[in-house]
């Protein structure tokens, strides 16, 4: 099971998803992509940030371009800053799906 915040940046409106528990698991990216199948997700890009030791997947699908960021300490984001509608579909797909697990949070938590 994949838990998941669907929160705010922190100081920002635009929100994104923070998987804070399962990313470090080596199946987190093929079990994401699965998930949300129906929108036809295609990896269009990856940029390792080795000094930041993190790796940024690019992702353009029927909902639109978004930003997957994972990093060596277990943490995953799905990002959208030009495509809020999208992260709202994607949000909306990963309630639904088996393995993900949607928590709630308190948005003034991120002001």
């Amino acid at each position: 099971m994949y838990q998941y915040y669907f929160r705010p940046g922190y100081h920002l409106e635009e929100l994104l998803i923070d998987v804070f528990d399962g990313a470090e698991k080596e199946t987190f990216f093929p079990d994401f992509m699965h998930a949300i199948r129906e929108i036809q997700p295609k990896l269009i890009d990856i940029l390792d940030l080795w000094m930041n030791d993190e790796v940024l997947m690019t992702i353009d699908s029927e909902a639109g371009k978004f930003t997957v960021s994972k990093d060596i300490w277990g943490f995953a984001f799905i990002m959208a800053d030009n495509n809020q509608e999208g992260l709202h579909r994607i949000n909306l797909i990963l309630e639904q799906a088996q393995h993900f697990e949607k928590v709630d949070v308190d948005f003034e938590n991120y002001k």
